[in-house]
């Protein structure tokens, strides 16, 4: 795991300056090195968080053996060794990087479909003058670029290309996005000409062209039958489960397992703790408020399991601490406000191992979220008729979860269904909600960046709503949130994460198992915690699904209302002139007088409102 930056110009519009500049930018990403590389055309940077081969003849920017090709590269390839047996790479390290890149010497671009792995880098043919970037199949590792129509530069993270000598326009539509979202889905950012590479994307420069291409579609592993016999099912489930595992502990530092006490972390943990000889680290974190503790069941899993448990309760002010470096480090609006624990449990972890494994993408694969269930029953004839007029009935009821779902019945249209029940499970602005708080040229249903909430056409089979809306999740709310947020909080610390339920492979095969195998009976996960029922006992996990949150609603009327009072003030929402002030005095009255759900709406007009005090 590391950083990378790079530019690449025909007319020499940066120079060794701006890359070390750049470079030095996200110096945190990688403590143990530093490289960089430099012809007339192109610029490479790199900083290094050693993790394999912890040589410096590992170090980057790394040269091909013909010296024509030279790669920056953040990521990991768990199945290198089985890369270089398939291309007869005979290698002169131990380390992934160079099986990469002679690989890419063999076959070109085309050597990416045969990773395993959490990958970004970019390659430069100094012969032909040309600089190909990619990023990973899910999107796990991050990579922007800024693009004008004559020059290109890159990097891991935003703030890189910040340092240089570009147009920072504001990218006013984004804004409408990040309400509705809480946070900026790609290719877009808050900038103009500023783009996040879509997950399984490879990008090529030449001269003054840029060619841009798909080499992996989630929807194109989509099968036209479906997995439907439970047992094989799990079998097959646990075999890649645990392939996944044992490719992910690769290591040449210590490895630990961040602990939630939930199945997906549950599972990882017992899966990780099955193939080592020793006991593994496990981290968790909890809260001093008791109804967001889930340390004690963290605690129960680890002692199962025989495990180096660290545990670490957090108190407002210690979350306090961290709100302004939060919101920092994401560079752009990013509304996810469980990025705060994240930090706090990797800079704990970052003080014992070098690699945690993590159990993102759990929910996603086997339909973890009530949201889900949602898209099931909005997906049924006899609601879809009487929605509006249920939605009236039960917006005068007094309780929230009425008010929850008065609002999910009130969207906007069959096209944004999956975008909508996303939003209001969120507890985001809807459609509806923009209209009236941006205006409508930004969300006529054409305004959006994203033109469309549909996930991509799947032409294989008929999903059901809720495999609709899971894999409206993989494509926008796994790279975009979750992996985004994992990202930069665990960088932030030097410390890197590994995510075993999203190995391509098993996400590929997840598609295509049978929804009544991941919803059963009113289970959710069922395939998954009929596998994790093997390794530990059921007891442990009979309780409602909580999720790693932070008590923000309480914490926003007490210490934290300092937020609300200065960036949700009519000075600031008046100098920005981006939402309507009355709106926002009406939902600061009514969250004050215990109108509890509209919480999450006030803190992404916080972000939102700190993000331009400070940037623009």
């Amino acid at each position: 795991m590391c950083g990378i930056t790079g530019f690449y110009s025909t007319q020499q519009d940066f120079s060794e300056h701006d890359l070390r500049e750049m470079t030095g930018a996200i110096r945190h990403r990688g403590p143990n090195a530093e490289g960089h590389f430099l012809d007339e055309i192109c610029g490479l940077g790199h900083r290094r968080l050693s993790i394999l081969d912890l040589s410096e003849g590992a170090n980057q920017p790394f040269y091909s053996n013909n010296d024509r090709f030279v790669i920056v590269y953040n990521g990991e390839v768990y199945n290198y060794k089985e890369v270089a047996n398939q291309y007869g790479i005979t290698p002169h390290t131990t380390s992934d990087t160079e099986i990469i890149l002679e690989a890419f010497v063999k076959d070109g671009i085309h050597c990416v479909n045969y990773f395993n792995g959490m990958f970004a880098f970019a390659v430069y043919d100094k012969h032909k003058k040309e600089l190909w970037l990619c990023r990973d199949r899910l999107g796990i590792k991050p990579l922007f670029y800024y693009w004008d129509g004559s020059k290109l530069a890159f990097a891991s993270e935003l703030k890189s290309l910040l340092t240089l000598p570009i147009a920072k326009t504001l990218n006013k539509p984004a804004i409408a996005e990040f309400l509705h979202r809480g946070f900026i889905p790609a290719p877009y950012t808050i900038y103009q000409n500023i783009y996040k590479l879509s997950p399984g994307s490879w990008l090529k420069i030449s001269g003054t062209v840029l060619e841009e291409q798909k080499y992996w579609k989630i929807t194109e592993n989509i099968g036209k039958e479906i997995i439907s016999d439970e047992r094989q099912a799990m079998e097959r489930v646990e075999e890649l489960l645990l392939s996944s595992v044992k490719y992910q502990l690769i290591s040449d530092v210590p490895t630990g397992v961040f602990l939630s006490g939930g199945v997906d972390s549950s599972t990882v943990a017992a899966l990780t703790a099955r193939q080592l000889s020793h006991p593994i680290n496990t981290f968790s974190i909890g809260f001093k408020e008791s109804r967001h503790n889930e340390a004690p069941y963290a605690r129960e899993v680890a002692e199962h399991l025989h495990t180096n448990h660290h545990e670490f309760i957090v108190s407002v002010q210690d979350a306090k601490d961290l709100v302004e470096t939060m919101l920092d480090i994401y560079d752009e609006p990013y509304a996810d406000s469980s990025a705060i624990p994240t930090m706090l449990v990797s800079q704990m972890a970052s003080k014992y191992v070098g690699v945690v494994l993590t159990g993102e993408g759990g929910d996603e694969l086997f339909h973890g979220y009530g949201m889900y269930q949602w898209a099931d029953r909005l997906s049924q004839g006899w609601l879809k008729l009487l929605r509006k007029p249920l939605a009236s009935l039960l917006a005068v009821g007094k309780e929230a979860r009425y008010q929850k779902a008065a609002e999910l019945l009130e969207y906007f249209s069959e096209d944004d269904i999956s975008s909508h029940i996303f939003c209001k499970e969120q507890g985001y602005f809807s459609y509806p909600d923009l209209k009236k708080l941006v205006g409508e040229p930004w969300v006529n249903g054409k305004g959006f960046l994203s033109k469309s909430s549909l996930p991509p056409i799947v032409e294989n089979r008929l999903l059901t709503a809720s495999e609709t809306q899971s894999l409206f999740d993989m494509v926008m709310y796994l790279p975009d949130d979750l992996l985004t947020k994992v990202d930069r909080a665990s960088m932030q610390y030097g410390l890197e994460a590994r995510v075993p339920l999203l190995d391509h492979r098993l996400v590929e095969l997840a598609l295509n198992i049978s929804p009544e195998l991941k919803n059963h009976g009113g289970t959710t996960k069922y395939i998954l915690k009929q596998i994790l029922y093997k390794y530990l006992p059921s007891e442990l996990f009979n309780r409602p699904k909580q999720g790693f949150s932070i008590p923000l609603y309480d914490w926003l009327l007490t210490d934290l209302r300092y937020l609300i009072d200065t960036y949700l003030s009519d000075d600031v929402i008046e100098r920005h002139g981006y939402v309507n002030k009355e709106i926002v005095s009406t939902m600061k009255k009514e969250f004050f007088a215990g109108k509890k759900y509209v919480y999450n709406r006030l803190w992404t007009l916080i972000i939102l409102h700190r993000w331009l005090e400070k940037n623009t």
